[in-house]
């Protein structure tokens, strides 16, 4: 969607093609509208120094739409009818950068500590914030592993429709797969040939056990539904306090008791009033007449 540099000739002009408006700075103001936005929407909190960020990201969408000043964008933004256009500029403020197998410890946990005890039994996992995928298609390596084809269920949110897009696609590059162990690589994901080397595709049938779905984590889910596993990771570190008590209501709303929340290794729930317990750094459960961790 971007332009060659240079004006274009007069003749390529008569053809059609018409040169793009140059974008003006993204003002202080304009900036701080911007934050406003996204923390309203999404409870994510854009530190001072994401201005050139926001900047970069937001330029090539005003190109596209003929706007020459982001003035004229939040104008636009905010009319009534432009619900579209709304979510378009959740999609691109939102981060999502993510990979497989990202902080291993967690999965191994899985593995050794909780799955054994859901052999033979039910098993709903929810990966809160799942990106582009790697993290739900993580797990569900993880559960076919472990429980093979058994009574388990994963669902991925994220309140970004593009990501959702490219999760439901389950294609990617090997380099983000790079630390997948050898044998899950050859068992649960197809090598790319052709116009998709260097790509792999996750495999069908792993694939049909993922369901995916837009969900803003400022909203409570459907009543009555409870998970047995919640992984947020690299997501409370968007949030202001505030927000992060309000999400970890949410969720712990959504865990069944003795349910487990997985967060990052980097976030911690310091601050927050919370019935969950810290079982180890990082991984936190809703008391249950049983204490302990499964």
């Amino acid at each position: 969607m971007g332009s060659p540099e240079g004006s274009p000739a007069r003749g390529d002009a008569r053809a059609g093609t018409m040169p793009q408006p140059d974008v003006v700075p993204l003002k202080d103001r304009e900036f701080e509208r911007f934050r406003h936005f996204i923390h309203e929407r999404a409870g994510i909190n854009l530190a001072p120094h994401k201005q050139q960020m926001v900047s970069a990201r937001l330029q090539r969408r005003l190109r596209h739409l003929g706007l020459r000043s982001f003035d004229a964008y939040l104008e636009r933004v905010f009319e009534p009818d432009q619900d579209h256009e709304r979510q378009h500029l959740v999609d691109l403020l939102t981060t999502n950068e993510t990979y497989f197998y990202r902080e291993p410890a967690h999965f191994e946990y899985l593995r050794e500590h909780v799955l054994p005890a859901y052999r033979g039994l039910g098993l709903q996992v929810w990966s809160a914030a799942c990106s582009t995928g790697e993290e739900v298609y993580t797990l569900a390596m993880v559960l076919a592993d472990a429980l093979g084809q058994g009574d388990w269920h994963i669902l991925g949110t994220d309140i970004s429709r593009r990501v959702l897009d490219q999760a439901r696609q389950g294609l990617y590059p090997l380099e983000r797969a790079r630390h997948l162990p050898r044998a899950w690589l050859e068992r649960y994901c197809l090598k790319g040939v052709r116009a998709q080397a260097g790509n792999l595709l996750i495999e069908p049938k792993l694939k049909s056990r993922v369901k995916l779905e837009q969900h803003n984590l400022l909203q409570p889910r459907r009543d009555g539904e409870r998970f047995d596993i919640v992984f947020l990771r690299n997501v409370l570190i968007y949030f202001d306090p505030p927000t992060k008590q309000r999400v970890i209501d949410r969720l712990f709303e959504s865990l069944r008791p003795g349910g487990l929340l997985f967060i990052s290794h980097v976030e911690s729930l310091q601050g927050i009033k919370t019935p969950l317990v810290m079982i180890r750094p990082s991984i936190f459960q809703r008391p249950s007449a049983r204490r302990g961790a499964p």
